[in-house]
């Protein structure tokens, strides 16, 4: 067995404004919708080889976001930091450079699933 890809497949309330976070704020691009016209009740967002599939939480109760985080690593760090800070989003930990040699800052999505974004230092 060898395994090809992993992808985060997240619970969401609002699936309006997780596409918003991941279309506008990061730059993903939609790539699937079901069905093909809003309301949709999936989504699928990428950039280059990584993808997110969102599903429409019909539960009721909201998920449990606590214990999962994506970490995302990028070019372009510091461009990226600006454009969420020029959207206004909330930073939930602030632009750190780790032991490990990363860039490091996070944000939680409209679900409360937190986003590290890093860059190796140069």
């Amino acid at each position: 067995m060898q395994i090809q890809k992993v992808t985060p497949n997240l619970m969401v309330q609002d699936m309006n404004a997780s596409l918003e976070f991941y279309q506008q704020l990061l730059g993903m691009e939609r790539t699937i919708t079901v069905p093909d016209q809003a309301p949709f009740v999936f989504a699928a967002v990428s950039a280059g080889s990584a993808e997110i599939f969102l599903n429409k939480n019909d539960a009721g109760t909201p998920p449990k976001a606590g214990g999962i985080s994506m970490y995302v690593e990028v070019e372009g760090l510091d461009q990226l930091l600006a454009r969420v800070q020029q959207r206004g989003w909330k930073i939930a930990i602030e632009l750190n450079e780790t032991f490990y040699g990363m860039r490091e800052f996070a944000v939680n999505d409209p679900d409360g699933y937190m986003v590290i974004f890093a860059e190796r230092k140069k």
